[in-house]
């Protein structure tokens, strides 16, 4: 590698590392100034003063925290803190759980590692908090998924819809917006890599299986069940992985 292109590379990555120090900042700055969401940011004049920066500096930097979901910059009004948003992860965990398909599907597998985590280790607490009303509106969804699956016919959003009620007792709405980012990837993957007809009365089978240990209050059975599940999940994402 000859010098020239090694300065060059290094002032590349300086560049990079300093646009990282920047978007911090501006986070920073909204966190010491109490800005909440939807409050306007100051003004691009007022963050190069306050920043020491150049203007089109503050212009790459903003796009990228636009990206990111930390501001949203509406033009002709300006740039405001931005509501809590999981589209940009969720757009960036999807495109690379399918383009590890390609290769083994390792981070797609990683993917369902985080998602059973956070349900298995989570379980318990929403077994306890569960509710009759709770309990008919799974039972609903687990006897759509029965019918589905003796017709033939997929349901992969009863599916996602059984997941999301079994932690709606929890009113954590990071968790819900997680789940439902890990949900969206896995779908994308699934219908990308193209959906099989075999297994539909076993899925569903296997949710049946995870609400009469629910019902019971059985939260070590339960979450046993939905490791067995995820399992079964892992399986299938490896099978596509080594066909690819």
């Amino acid at each position: 590698m000859t010098t020239e292109l090694t300065a060059t590379r290094l002032a590349r990555f300086g560049a990079q590392e300093r646009m990282r120090t920047l978007q911090n900042d501006i986070m920073d700055l909204i966190l010491s100034r109490n800005l909440d969401v939807g409050d306007p940011m100051p003004t691009e004049n007022e963050l190069c003063s306050a920043l020491g920066v150049g203007r089109n500096t503050v212009r790459e930097a903003l796009k990228v925290l636009q990206a990111l979901g930390v501001v949203e910059i509406r033009h002709g009004f300006g740039t405001f803190v931005a509501a809590t948003s999981f589209e940009s992860l969720g757009a960036s965990l999807a495109f690379r759980g399918r383009l590890s398909l390609r290769h083994g599907g390792a981070e797609a597998l990683e993917l369902v590692d985080v998602r059973q985590a956070l349900e298995s280790g989570l379980i318990g607490l929403a077994i306890d908090a569960m509710t009759e009303h709770d309990l008919l509106a799974l039972e609903s969804r687990v006897e759509a998924m029965e019918a589905l699956a003796a017709q033939g016919k997929h349901f992969i959003d009863e599916d996602q819809d059984f997941h999301r009620l079994l932690y709606v007792p929890l009113h954590n709405e990071l968790l819900s917006n997680l789940l439902e980012v890990f949900w969206n990837v896995y779908r994308q993957i699934h219908e990308e890599a193209g959906v099989e007809q075999h297994g539909l009365i076993e899925n569903a089978h296997a949710h049946r299986l995870i609400l009469d240990a629910v019902r019971s209050g059985d939260k070590v059975l339960t979450a046993e069940r939905l490791n067995a599940h995820f399992r079964g999940i892992r399986e299938h994402l490896a099978a596509l992985g080594r066909q690819s």
